[in-house]
């Protein structure tokens, strides 16, 4: 049936997508804007504990900035002949850890503070793990990973933004939002 289409057919697999103008998504809103809003709130940050074999805050997901979800969207946009189903991810999976840290280095960096590593932001309460739910036993994803194989076999070749460039650049738009309204 496929093979019959007369139009371009691509649907995507976002993996953890970030990104501004996300805030209508309540509690459905990235670990990245509710890492910012925790730290703002309370100076610290919450992650699980260690399970299914990882350590405190080593879970792993593949987080996806909104910016490349856009140029990819655009992208198949511009190539109509491109079908088929894509993972849309980086390709890379990013611990919570580097999430966290990546968030509070650049509320740090706005606040005119210098950097921490995580093992300085754990010391001083900035990172705080909280015991593993028992109701996401078996049921939490540990790891996500995008294989971005198909997508890149179909042509698009730009590179993807990563946790430390990209966190940091959203972060920035949530601080400068919440000076102009306030």
């Amino acid at each position: 049936m496929l093979r019959q289409r007369t139009a371009q057919v691509a649907g995507f697999r976002y993996f953890n997508v970030y990104g501004p103008r996300e805030q209508h998504k309540a509690r459905m809103a990235s670990v990245v804007f509710h890492f910012f809003q925790q730290y703002r709130a309370e100076g610290s940050v919450k992650l699980f504990e260690g399970a299914d074999g990882y350590a405190a805050g080593e879970q792993r997901r593949d987080f996806v900035s909104v910016e490349d979800v856009v140029a990819v969207n655009l992208d198949f946009l511009d190539h109509p002949d491109r079908s088929g189903i894509f993972n849309l991810g980086t390709g890379t999976a990013a611990t919570f850890n580097e999430v966290a840290c990546a968030t509070i280095n650049a509320v740090r960096k706005a606040g005119g503070k210098p950097a921490q590593a995580l093992s300085e932001q754990v010391a001083a309460g900035a990172i705080a793990y909280v015991p593993f739910p028992p109701a996401l036993v078996g049921k939490y994803q540990s790891y996500t990973q995008a294989d971005l194989s198909r997508l890149r076999a179909s042509g698009y070749r730009a590179p993807m933004v990563g946790v430390a460039e990209g966190v940091p650049r959203y972060v920035e738009r949530l601080i400068s939002a919440s000076v102009s309204s306030a």
